[in-house]
């Protein structure tokens, strides 16, 4: 049927039920035993969402309230099916996946990160992605290493 015959409600309500996916990076996903379990938490939450909205009685509505959880479960699915979960780090001689280094720029200020999976990343809470260019100039690397990045120098002062 051609949406001119359509109710308008409804043409509206299926373009904002055609969300594009996630996007899936091409890096290996490495997470680590945290990351893993938070995916399975969050994959259990859309879930739960999605079997909330799937029970509303009005179509319009429900396409609306499927539309993100079902996305997600998409998204979450293919990250939990191309998991590789990562043993812990153990070394402090080198900074690796897992690893919590401190560095210290040029500026005189001092930070600290783990060094994460793609999905687990987050800066603000000290985490960064075993991808992101920090982490990658930061890998492979020991106490008292100095690298270059944006024209600063990160000293590094500890690894755990």
């Amino acid at each position: 049927m051609a949406v001119a015959f359509t109710k308008e409600e409804s043409f509206e309500t299926a373009s904002e039920t055609l969300l594009p996916d996630r996007p899936i990076s091409a890096h290996p996903n490495l997470v680590t035993q945290a990351g893993l379990n938070a995916l399975e938490l969050h994959f259990q939450q859309a879930r739960e969402a999605y079997d909330a909205a799937s029970i509303i009685d009005d179509v319009n509505e429900r396409r609306r309230q499927t539309a993100n959880p079902l996305r997600d479960l998409r998204y979450l699915a293919a990250r939990l099916r191309t998991a590789q979960l990562m043993p812990d780090h153990t070394s402090i001689d080198i900074v690796a996946f897992g690893s919590t280094v401190t560095f210290r720029r040029d500026d005189g200020r001092v930070q600290t990160y783990r060094i994460v999976g793609e999905d687990e990343a987050d800066p603000k809470t000290g985490s960064i992605s075993y991808v992101s260019p920090v982490a990658r100039l930061l890998m492979g690397k020991a106490v008292g290493d100095v690298v270059e990045t944006g024209g600063q120098e990160l000293e590094i002062i500890a690894i755990t």
